[in-house]
C-alpha cells in the first residue's frame, strides 16, 4: 500500500489534460462544443448538472430530460498542448481553439446547442 507521501507525489506527477470537447445528441445530431482545463472530469460534471436539472443551456437540458442520458455522447475533439513559451494564458488559448472548432462545426440553431458569441 502506498504511503500518503507517495500518493501526493504521484498526484503531482499526473498530467491534467485540457482541450475542446463536444456533447452530441445521438437522436437529432445536435452538439454542444466547449473547452475546459479539466478534460478528465468535465463529462462527469456536465452529467451531474444535467441530471440535477440545473444546466445553464436550456435547450440541452430540455433534450436531456426528454430523451435521457443514454442518448448523449461525450467526445474529445482536441487535447491542448500549451507551448512552453506561450505568451497568453491557458484559458485564452483554449477559447481560441474552441472558436476554431465552432467555426468548423457550426453548432448553432438546428445543428447545435451553442450560441453565437457577440
Amino acid at each position: 500500500m502506498a504511503t500518503q507521501k507517495e500518493l501526493k507525489d504521484a498526484y503531482k506527477q499526473m498530467k491534467i489534460l485540457s482541450g475542446v470537447y463536444q456533447v452530441r445528441n445521438l437522436r437529432n445530431g445536435k452538439v454542444l462544443v466547449g473547452s475546459t482545463t479539466t478534460l478528465g472530469s468535465i463529462w462527469n460534471s456536465l452529467k451531474a448538472q444535467l441530471g440535477n436539472n440545473n444546466h445553464m443551456n436550456q435547450a440541452l437540458q430540455q433534450d436531456w430530460n426528454e430523451i435521457g442520458a443514454d442518448q448523449f455522447l461525450f467526445e474529445i475533439l482536441a487535447v491542448h498542448e500549451p507551448a512552453e513559451h506561450a505568451s497568453s494564458d491557458l484559458k485564452t488559448e483554449l477559447k481560441q481553439l474552441e472558436m476554431m472548432f465552432r467555426e468548423e462545426i457550426m453548432p448553432y440553431g438546428d445543428k447545435g446547442y451553442n450560441f453565437h458569441k457577440k
